[in-house]
């Protein structure tokens, strides 16, 4: 596959698939960090471990699988 045609497939198609992925991730991540300030902020204490697990792992998962699909394209480009 030449370099022009792996271009025109990116350019054609948008973000990576991988780069969605990381930033759908990444966001959910986000997502559930903020419920756990807003819910220690309003004085709860026990929290779904699913809920910590979330924040706690999903927002680097995302935030790694960004930067993976990132070198990728910028491999893919030289």
């Amino acid at each position: 596959m030449s370099k022009a045609s792996k271009e025109a497939a990116v350019a054609a198609t948008g973000k990576p698939f991988l780069m969605r992925v990381g930033i759908g991730l990444f966001g959910l991540g986000m997502l559930a960090v903020l419920t756990v300030f807003i819910m220690f902020a309003a004085g709860l204490e026990n929290l779904p471990i699913w809920l910590s697990v979330a924040a706690g792992v999903v927002t680097p998962l995302g935030l790694l699988l960004g930067l993976i699909a990132l070198v990728r394209e910028a491999r893919a480009k030289n």
